[in-house]
């Protein structure tokens, strides 16, 4: 195992009417900026939750981050915490309105242009206004951690920033606040966790038996639960569990001490700048495509991965390694994720086009081992059409 140091600061209020401590845990005196999607807070009633807990405190609504936020949009956000001089970030939603407020929060006392806070390596976030927040879509694990993921649609890019500066003071769970979720946002929840412990946990072994087991306990929950949440959407011990495997897929715990790949979301990111395509979508068309090009360095994980996970014990390791992989890709089918490019209409020559890209902005040896090449973004985008 590596060496390590974690710690995590936010506070999880998690259940049934949690949104009322947002009286206590909020100053008296806070000048608010709430920030918001499109308006689904309303009709499901946690808006109106919201503004009884928050009472006589200064409150300025922000509303419109789309999924995927956009710079230009929070922007707009940060100008309005400037001008009416506000002192607490409160998003009210899921992991894109989430990340917008972290980047905002930070953006709004930055010294430099806000764009380097996710283009330049170098840049550093050294202040951020206090987060609190309030979950309605669990997916990212936003809600626990000090990452964000910002779009910039006129320019087609979609960049990350990570700040200690950004983890949520605190964060409210209530797992009824989903109950309302669309089927497809639900979806690709489930995927999006999935995948982010996959991230996490499927590289090489590092004898950490601890975070290996934590992760392979929170993919055989998802995969357990994914069918009854879906079909079921008010049962509250379903939901519930669900809400907490998304937080703590990225919440730090399992990814201490152990190597990280990461290198699914960098591609999938490309997708969802050049074409569109929903965050989680792009991960289920990546994923099973990469596993099987990166087959031979992610042997060992791969078997491990089919026993712990898929109970795949018998025949012999490269039968067990391809049934684990279609195992992978049953899954997200089994949500209604499409995974192949074809399924969302992506032309063939993005694959040249994402690897290009990739390695204009230096990325040319990322993953766990650091394997993955423009020519193996080519290929496994290829693989994947």
């Amino acid at each position: 195992m590596e060496n390590f140091a974690y710690q995590n600061p936010t506070r999880i209020l998690f259940g049934r009417g949690q949104i009322a401590a947002l009286a206590t845990e909020l100053p008296a005196q806070a000048r608010v900026l709430l920030l918001a999607g499109g308006g689904s807070i309303k009709e499901n009633g946690v808006h109106a939750q919201v503004m009884q807990a928050l009472g006589t405190r200064v409150v300025k609504e922000f509303w419109g981050v789309e999924a995927n936020p956009d710079y230009d949009t929070l922007m707009r956000a940060v100008a309005l915490v400037q001008a009416e001089k506000l002192d607490w970030i409160l998003p009210v939603g899921g992991g894109s309105v989430l990340d917008g407020a972290k980047f905002v929060a930070a953006a709004a006392l930055y010294p430099h242009d806000p764009w380097t806070i996710l283009t330049e390596r170098a840049a550093r976030v050294t202040a951020a206004l206090p987060i609190g927040a309030v979950l309605t879509l669990p997916a990212t694990g936003s809600e626990a951690n000090g990452a964000a993921v910002i779009s910039r649609r006129s320019i087609q890019e979609k960049l990350a920033f990570i700040s200690p500066h950004v983890f949520p003071k605190f964060s409210v769970l209530d797992p009824e606040t989903t109950f309302s979720l669309p089927a497809r946002q639900v979806a690709n929840g489930i995927g999006d966790a999935f995948c982010h412990v996959i991230e996490q946990y499927l590289t090489f072994p590092a004898h950490a038996a601890v975070q290996d087991r934590f992760a392979e306990g929170i993919l055989r929950t998802l995969v357990e639960i994914a069918p009854r949440t879906l079909a079921h959407p008010t049962d509250y011990d379903t939901r519930a569990n669900f809400v907490w495997a998304a937080t703590t897929a990225l919440n730090g715990w399992i990814s201490v001490g152990v190597p990280q790949d990461w290198a699914t979301h960098v591609i999938g990111h490309e997708l969802t700048a050049l074409h569109g395509i929903d965050h989680a979508r792009t991960l289920a068309v990546v994923l099973p495509s990469l596993l099987q090009v990166e087959r031979t360095a992610k042997r060992a994980k791969l078997l491990q991965y089919a026993e712990r996970v898929w109970d795949l014990r018998d025949g012999s390791e490269d039968a067990r390694i391809d049934a684990a992989i279609a195992r992978t890709r049953a899954f997200y089918e089994s949500l209604g994720i499409k995974t192949r490019l074809a399924d969302y209409q992506v032309p063939a020559a993005t694959a040249a086009e994402v690897a290009r890209r990739l390695a204009a902005r230096g990325l040319t040896a990322f993953g766990d081992r650091g394997l993955i090449t423009p020519a193996k973004v080519e290929q496994i985008l290829r693989a994947a059409a």
